[in-house]
């Protein structure tokens, strides 16, 4: 008994830390900012488990039967968490109240289940070597846990799938204590019935869970889905209308093929036309290849290094034939070079023997921390340090009509590393104004030789994106440093207001 007993210890902490690190994921995913995301969750997790420890002191008989009751209890809630919030996304005013209820739940059951197995167990083991082995198996369990998740059950099984796993775990320890000790739970055969039930239920949403996920995302997309996956940095979802392609990362729209050409035709020309014989070039970001596909529209360039964190994203850009040939092939050139790390990482530990003489930073817009560095002012001393004297840098910046503060932040930080900057904007019809700046080592000076074929992009054109408007006019802000990201304050509370949940 007392092994069992400890075995579900083990179960316990696994599950409930599987079901915690779900629901921060998903809330990432869907409400961005995942430092704030994660933080929360725990918080009310842990506040949970104090609530249910605290409650356990009025359960005072049927132990036995009370824990294999809490413990089939949270595998179907905690099971069915990760479905359940997908499916009601998009159909409630407030998100946040049944995210928030969810991990309570899950906090209490779990929080009273400790206690009652100490309390089960006290008769059985002295209480010295009861505490240490309890708290021995909780923690390994919890160990497991934080190492399965980012390994192998995001990539490979996904959020809902992984939800009802644990939850089918969940079940299976109560069923095994109903059986091994029927004679000592009071209504074993009830419990028994729907222990059975549940694990149907938890077996038949694992067996689902893609059919689950569909209907929940065909909720939040306007367009059919064409493909969809989780890979342990995003979650990655294509739609296909009948004159447009749509990329979204974590529910943000990333590009539509009916306008994308313009974004990166802003993103890439006005600086690299302005550079006489451009040769070697970084791109920071930019998984998808549309960037390279503007770069590569010049001869002079001999090679080009990307940096993107998601395999995935490179790989799916490459082999898919109809995004490939969004990007004209550009990610199977023979002038590149692909790199799956942090750039941040890939920058600090190269030495920079060759600079480059345009690098292009593509990065999602700075909606929390770990892309926020990606905006700091000692990353941005790393490009300044890793261009040619005449090179540029380009960095996508957000849009400086919806969040100015975002944008001239980003400017301000780039200018506290040394570096002379040219901001400017243009309008892209699927997100509206957006902003990018350039930088180097000399003052931007604008050209009138730019390749054949552009859609957008011209001697004028350019001229016109270096105008603000008094509503995008530049704003004094803070520096956006690494101990104190600003500008993931100033992002989170300038596009709060179009956050549905």
């Amino acid at each position: 008994m007392s092994l069992l007993l400890l075995l579900s210890v083990f179960v316990i902490a696994t599950c409930g830390l599987v079901y915690e690190l779900i629901a921060g994921t998903l809330a990432s995913y869907l409400l961005g900012d995942s430092v704030t995301q994660f933080s929360t969750i725990i918080g009310a997790y842990l506040s949970a488990m104090g609530v249910g420890s605290w409650l356990s002191r009025y359960i005072e008989r049927n132990l036995l039967s009370t824990f294999v009751k809490i413990e089939i209890l949270i595998g179907v809630v905690g099971g069915s968490s990760a479905a359940i919030l997908f499916l009601i996304f998009e159909q409630v005013v407030s998100f946040r109240i049944p995210l928030y209820s969810i991990v309570a739940i899950i906090g209490i059951l779990v929080g009273i289940e400790i206690p009652l197995l100490l309390r089960i167990l006290k008769d059985k083991i002295e209480f010295k070597d009861l505490v240490s082995k309890v708290f021995t198996f909780d923690y390994i369990g919890a160990l497991i846990a934080s190492i399965l998740f980012p390994l192998i059950l995001v990539p490979h099984l996904g959020l809902v799938r992984s939800a009802f796993m644990f939850g089918i775990f969940n079940v299976l320890i109560a069923l095994l204590m109903l059986y091994r000790f029927a004679e000592d739970i009071t209504n074993s055969r009830l419990h028994k019935l729907s222990g059975i039930i549940s694990l149907i239920c938890l077996t038949f949403g694992f067996v689902y869970s893609d059919k689950i996920l569909q209907i929940s995302e065909t909720n939040l997309y306007s367009d059919k889905i064409i493909y969809a996956t989780s890979t342990p940095y995003q979650r990655i979802v294509l739609t296909k209308a009948p004159h447009d392609l749509r990329l979204f990362l974590n529910n943000n729209l990333q590009f539509s093929s009916r306008d994308e050409y313009r974004y990166h035709e802003a993103l890439i020309h006005p600086a690299l036309a302005s550079i006489s014989n451009p040769k070697h070039v970084l791109v920071l970001g930019g998984g998808d290849g549309m960037a390279v596909r503007e770069i590569l529209k010049y001869d002079s360039i001999e090679n080009i290094t990307l940096v993107d964190l998601d395999s995935a994203m490179t790989k799916l850009f490459t082999n898919n034939d109809i995004l490939s040939n969004i990007n004209h092939n550009a990610l199977k050139s023979p002038k590149l070079q692909i790199v799956n790390t942090d750039a941040f990482l890939w920058l600090k530990q190269n030495s920079f023997n060759q600079k480059f003489d345009f690098i292009v930073a593509d990065f999602p817009d700075p909606s929390n921390y770990s892309i926020g560095k990606l905006y700091s002012l000692p990353f941005f001393k790393l490009l300044s340090a890793a261009i040619t004297d005449n090179g540029k840098i380009v960095v996508q910046s957000t849009s400086p009509f919806v969040a100015r503060k975002s944008y001239w932040c980003v400017n301000k930080t780039i200018e506290a590393s040394g570096l002379h900057t040219t901001p400017y904007h243009a309008y892209v019809p699927s997100f509206g104004e957006w902003g990018f700046i350039m930088a180097g080592k000399s003052d931007f000076v604008a050209s009138s030789n730019y390749p054949q074929g552009l859609k957008f992009i011209n001697y004028d054109t350019v001229r016109n994106m270096l105008t603000f408007p008094s509503d995008m006019a530049k704003l004094d802000t803070e520096i956006n440093r690494l101990d104190n990201q600003a500008l993931v304050h100033y992002f989170d509370d300038e596009w709060s207001e179009y956050t549905v949940n």
